[in-house]
């Protein structure tokens, strides 16, 4: 039975007073709001001018008529207006025949003057669920049609017209409608998983589901049941079974982000099941073919690992059946006033404050900038400055890092900051110095390359 306030807009249509306000009587406690109307002819006005969550329509208007003839023609006229409106017919005449009728011609559900007030109550209720699972259906559909359309629009995420990233969008277009593995290198920040999710989205198996793990976050004691699964009671905290990225993925895509960190135990791991195509549970026999599409990424130098014996060739050789290699922004200059307008749209509109634009000199600034960090440092720079902006119009004064770059670029580091301070600053100025190559910063920081990586990582650089 209905609750309080639990329906939403009712609309009654009937030439009888009584019934008419008995009705609204009754609802008016559990809808947000009863209508009511005597003449039928006013249908179409009523239906243009509001919506309705429920209709209630008498079947006879015309005395000592017990045909529903104009019932029917006023259920026409409604559902021809709106083909999901919800319907309960209701008449003084208990006629099997005309109640089957009713419902073959769309009516909801059927009831009887004069009605029980519980039953009533929960006929209409149960049709005020009924439409809101329409409008849910209704909502669906439209956001699954603008997911579809905006996925349709060509790199509608990927913003760029330098040369270097035509290149890479050309690729993209090549391989997508294949099944072959891809790997994407880049440096950190520019972009690579939004790579990914183009080939998936213009791919054959776009509307199936695409699976993002991050290799870099996973432990050498969870791999194979983050990957694989695992049956409920294989380890301690195994209390219930559980299904692996592989498994998720299956029929669609998987990508495997920040490979270049794998050990080489798990790395076999890896090579075992994308030779096989085949998973096992942890804690079971049962072995569950896959059907994947494979992307990887990683900002490491996979094939000088590969000669330093820290990456297996053959799984090197399973990823890149096709490669693509992403610019970093520094050698795709003519790009970011492009990124920096977007960003500030984007920031703009989530801070709501007016999106401002960025004047020439500093622009340009912008442009000569080595970004280190790539469009994700770009993208956290513009949204600091838009958050403490006071003006519409941004100038190197707003950028706390040309500001102070000039002045410190040949400086020596002052130790007036927190030990991480220091360190950040340190990582950047050796970064900057080679021109974001990750191995001679390395070497001359005295650091391994993965050292490095964990602490670009570590302070977002």
């Amino acid at each position: 039975m209905a609750t309080e306030k639990e329906i939403g807009k009712i609309l009654i249509i009937d030439d009888d007073e009584d019934v008419l306000l008995a009705a609204k009587m009754l609802l008016r406690k559990y809808a947000r709001e009863v209508i009511i109307e005597k003449n039928p002819k006013k249908i179409p006005f009523l239906m243009n001018n509001d919506t309705y969550d429920v209709i209630l329509l008498d079947m006879n208007y015309s005395k000592d008529t017990t045909s529903g003839k104009e019932g029917f023609e006023a259920l026409k006229t409604i559902l021809s207006m709106d083909p999901k409106a919800v319907v309960i017919l209701i008449t003084a005449f208990g006629d099997v025949e005309m109640a089957v009728r009713a419902l073959k011609e769309g009516a909801t559900d059927f009831v009887l003057k004069p009605w029980q007030n519980e039953k009533l109550l929960a006929t209409i209720s149960a049709a005020s669920k009924l439409k809101k699972s329409y409008n849910q259906v209704k909502e669906l559909e439209t956001a699954k049609s603008a997911l579809q359309e905006a996925a349709n629009k060509p790199f509608q995420d990927i913003i760029g017209q330098s040369p270097a990233m035509q290149r890479v969008f050309e690729v993209i277009e090549k391989v997508a409608q294949t099944d072959a593995n891809v790997l994407i290198l880049g440096e950190n920040g520019t972009g690579k998983e939004l790579v990914a999710r183009a080939l998936h989205q213009r791919s054959a198996r776009k509307d199936n589901v695409f699976v993002s793990v991050d290799m870099g976050a996973i432990t050498e004691t969870l791999f194979e049941s983050e990957l694989f699964g695992h049956k409920k009671g294989a380890f301690t905290d195994a209390k219930d079974d559980r299904v692996g990225r592989f498994e998720a993925a299956n029929k669609g895509s998987i990508f495997l982000d920040e490979i270049g960190n794998l050990s080489l135990p798990l790395q076999s791991k890896l090579l075992t099941v994308l030779q096989s195509r085949q998973v096992t549970r942890v804690g079971s026999n049962k072995v569950t073919n896959i059907d994947v599409r494979l992307v990887s990424a990683t900002n490491m130098p996979l094939y000088d690992m590969v000669g330093e014996n820290t990456f297996r060739q053959d799984l090197l050789y399973r990823l890149n059946t096709v490669e693509i290699k992403l610019p970093p922004l520094r050698e795709r200059g003519e790009d970011i006033p492009l990124l920096a307008n977007h960003f500030c749209e984007v920031y703009a509109k989530k801070y709501r404050k007016p999106t401002p634009t960025i004047d020439r000199e500093t622009m340009q600034k912008l442009q000569n900038y080595k970004w280190p960090g790539n469009i994700r440092e770009l993208q956290h720079a513009l949204e600091r400055t838009i958050i403490m902006a006071d003006s519409d119009v941004l100038t190197s004064d707003d950028f706390t890092f040309l500001r102070h770059e000039a002045k410190n670029e040949d400086a020596p580091l002052e130790n007036d900051g927190t030990l991480e301070d220091i360190e950040k600053n340190t990582i950047k100025r050796a970064i900057d110095k080679h021109g974001g190559n990750i191995s001679k910063a390395a070497k001359e920081l005295g650091l391994t390359r993965a050292s490095l990586y964990r602490r670009l990582e570590k302070h977002g650089l």
